[in-house]
């Protein structure tokens, strides 16, 4: 019955690969049969070839796998976007053009198969490797989208594909409970915004409000115990309106003894925007609410370095900071450059 369930199963899957080539044809047979290149090289990525419409398309492909493998759409494209993240973070190099899932040889092949660069679908299996063949070529290319497409839904539907199920297999997968946890919030993202154009920011403040800020990251603090300024301080008068510089989703929400009345937002590239010492949020904004660039949702203020409700120790202003998050830990970074490039952005808008 399960031999028969995965015929089925691969079926579907064949014929997605002849849907597929009404698409996008020349992108999603490309082949990387150079097993030097594979080693030696960085593969293009697929901003470098790809067509104008790359996103629109890729949103497509994630919706006719959804369409015969009933994994919902938004969540091969998060799972997509966030091995992204990690290709990026931990320097990895992918072949296949289109996509971002990650597989290295070992679990590709299976980590006691000799071969290591092995695409023989039996001797694959044999050695319990995770690459499959998606394209209806009998070999498992991680050169080939449809390949990789193939071993990441067959890994994402083995307990079944309702929600619930699929937290439980990435959990099994990743054996991480980090990335499911941003695996679902990337996934409630595309859900509501239904669609991957998704990565425009905003300036924190209004650009037409009267405001300053200089790079402040990296300064010395005292309140608290000596530790160093991870941010930058934006200052601007009481109640100046605090904006969203990102399409994510809202992580957490409510006091910190240093930053006061905050609220951090989670991008799609796994990126932490954090905004404190509020005088207070915007009404109804809460956690898991997803938010745009330009939304507001909080004010300018001067709380925090005390317990809850303390204010007026400093000039009001907003503290903005960046985290990275690379799967098991997160770490602050300059937010300066990214301000100045959105503050340029928003004023550009205003001619």
């Amino acid at each position: 019955m399960i031999e028969m369930q995965s015929r089925a199963f691969w079926s579907k899957v064949l014929a997605l690969s002849l849907l597929l080539s009404t698409v996008t044809p020349t992108s999603f047979s490309h082949r990387t049969h150079s097993k030097a290149m594979a080693n030696d090289q960085i593969a293009p990525t697929p901003s470098s070839i790809a067509p104008k419409h790359t996103q629109a398309e890729r949103k497509e492909l994630f919706e006719k796998i959804s369409l015969l493998s009933g994994i919902p759409w938004q969540y091969l494209a998060a799972v997509d976007q966030y091995e992204k993240t990690m290709n990026a973070s931990k320097k990895r190099t992918i072949q296949q053009p289109i996509t971002n899932f990650y597989f290295s040889d070992a679990n590709w092949a299976g980590k006691l198969n000799p071969d290591q660069q092995d695409t023989n679908l039996k001797s694959i299996a044999f050695f319990h490797g995770f690459g499959k063949d998606g394209s209806g070529d009998r070999i498992a290319d991680r050169a080939n989208d449809l390949d990789v497409l193939a071993a990441m839904t067959a890994i994402l539907g083995k307990n079944g594909t309702k929600v619930e199920n699929l937290q439980i297999n990435l959990l099994n997968y990743y054996q991480n409970p980090r990335s499911v946890e941003r695996i679902k919030q990337f996934a409630a993202i595309y859900e509501t915004l239904g669609t991957l154009e998704a990565n425009a920011h905003a300036f924190p403040l209004p650009v037409t409000a009267d405001y300053s800020y200089r790079s402040t990251w990296g300064d010395s603090r005292g309140w608290g115990g000596h530790r160093s300024h991870e941010g930058t301080d934006l200052f601007a008068g009481y109640g100046v309106p605090v904006r969203s510089t990102c399409f994510g989703i809202v992580e957490i929400k409510g006091w910190n003894p240093y930053g006061g009345w905050r609220i951090g937002i989670r991008d799609l590239n796994n990126i932490y925007h954090y905004y404190a010492h509020l005088s207070g949020y915007q009404k109804n904004i809460k956690v898991n609410d997803i938010v745009k660039p330009g939304q507001t949702i909080g004010w300018v203020g001067s709380s925090g370095y005390g317990k809850p409700g303390t204010s007026g120790k400093f000039p009001p202003h907003l503290h903005f900071g960046l985290y990275r998050d690379n799967g098991t830990t997160e770490w602050s970074y300059d937010p300066y450059p990214s301000l100045r490039r959105w503050e340029r952005e928003d004023q550009n808008k205003k001619k």
